[in-house]
């Protein structure tokens, strides 16, 4: 696929994600974590402008002088923006507006394009990758504003819950094993600096979690037993009263979750969602086992299917040997997010398509689990 070719379907997508919205969907914003779908459109259009064609194309000409303002993210290179629990206050600039704003762009951009100048391509496959994972957040940050609707709405179907059959165990030999991105494809600049680890001899599951599974933890009063708990997961536990999943809810005497096509019955053999760290690794140490991990995972990975959840490992965000802050305001892509965070494994059911490899290193805080994230166990040997 060309890289025109690339951004025409990329750009596209992000559209066919909203073709169930009504208008009052897309200013949605329940939280400061979670964005509306209409800045999520808009600012990965701001991204093309701001970075590519204000840069390389001489006669371009913003669309709007504060969208600059509107649509920066965490940027801090390219000056004030709008506070992060504030995008949903944003009525104006209409939808209709935000997606002549597109169209603009996409304009300029396939001219540029045109131009056939390394760099360029360079940059716009950068952010054709940039707009996928903000496809992903479409899609999450809607299910979590939406979810705050009792008409249980049903926007879209992407098969939440689907089940695994795979069960077992992956036995892996002590050893050196090589971590990070290695040969030819777009990664981030966190996947480069490919080095060997040690890794003592673990098994890992075969299969993810499921629900049934997460259901025993849950109804043997795992969220009242603090043993189970890092002190900040206990703190965060009891300072929010959680006592399940994020989306589960007991109705008639029977567990149900919220998905974006609608309340469903929880179905103990699908894969479970939507748990955080704390919540992860408290299940592990309820089940005498423990978190892989993001080294372990990578080796073993090709020996099992991956792809449905974003899987917590024990592993902080820390930068691979070598790794280096790129000058300018693309410097602040990730490393700046080095502190504080887990490295998340593999990709989920509402990750978009051609975007997943499994040297991908998603990263959040601890007490997130909006995503669809899920738990593979591990064990040393």
């Amino acid at each position: 696929m060309s890289t025109r070719e690339r951004f025409l379907s990329v750009r596209q997508y992000s559209l066919n994600l909203c073709q169930n919205l009504i208008k009052e969907d897309y200013g949605l914003q329940a939280s400061e974590e979670v964005s509306p779908p209409k800045w999520h459109l808009a600012h990965t259009t701001w991204f093309f402008e701001q970075f590519i064609l204000i840069d390389y194309m001489d006669d371009y000409k913003v669309a709007h002088p504060q969208f600059n303002f509107l649509f920066n993210s965490y940027y801090n290179t390219h000056g004030k923006r709008t506070a992060r629990n504030q995008r949903g206050l944003m009525s104006r600039p209409g939808v209709d507006e935000v997606l002549e704003y597109r169209k603009y762009v996409d304009v300029a951009v396939l001219e540029l394009l045109s131009r056939d100048e390394e760099k360029v391509e360079e940059l716009v496959i950068l952010g054709t990758h940039h707009e996928q994972q903000h496809q992903e957040l479409l899609i999450t940050d809607l299910k979590y504003s939406i979810w705050h609707n009792p008409l249980d709405v049903q926007v879209m179907d992407i098969r939440e819950y689907d089940s695994e059959s795979k069960e077992g165990w992956v036995e892996m030999e002590e050893g050196l094993y090589e971590i990070g991105h290695k040969g030819e494809g777009f990664c981030y600049d966190n996947e480069l600096g490919a080095h060997k680890v040690f890794l003592p001899a673990y098994s890992i599951q075969k299969n993810l979690v499921k629900n049934g599974e997460y259901l025993a933890f849950v109804e043997s009063g795992g969220y009242q037993d603090p043993k189970y708990w890092h002190d900040e997961g206990w703190s965060w536990v009891t300072k929010n009263e959680i006592d399940a999943p994020l989306y589960w809810e007991k109705r008639d005497g029977s567990w149900t979750y919220y998905t974006l096509d609608g309340r469903k019955n929880l179905d103990p053999e699908a894969v479970l969602a939507h748990v955080n760290y704390y919540e992860a690794s408290a299940f592990a140490m309820w089940k005498g086992l423990r978190l892989p991990t993001e080294f372990e995972w990578e080796a073993a990975c090709d020996q099992f299917s991956w792809g449905v959840r974003w899987e917590w490992t024990n592993s902080a965000y820390l930068p691979y040997p070598g790794f280096a802050i790129a000058p300018g305001a693309l410097g602040e892509y990730n490393g700046k997010f080095m502190v504080n965070q887990m490295v998340l494994r593999g990709a989920s059911v509402a990750t978009s398509p051609d975007h997943s490899r499994s040297s991908y290193r998603n990263f959040f805080h601890p007490h997130f689990r909006w995503q669809f994230m899920g738990i593979r166990l591990a064990k040393s040997l």
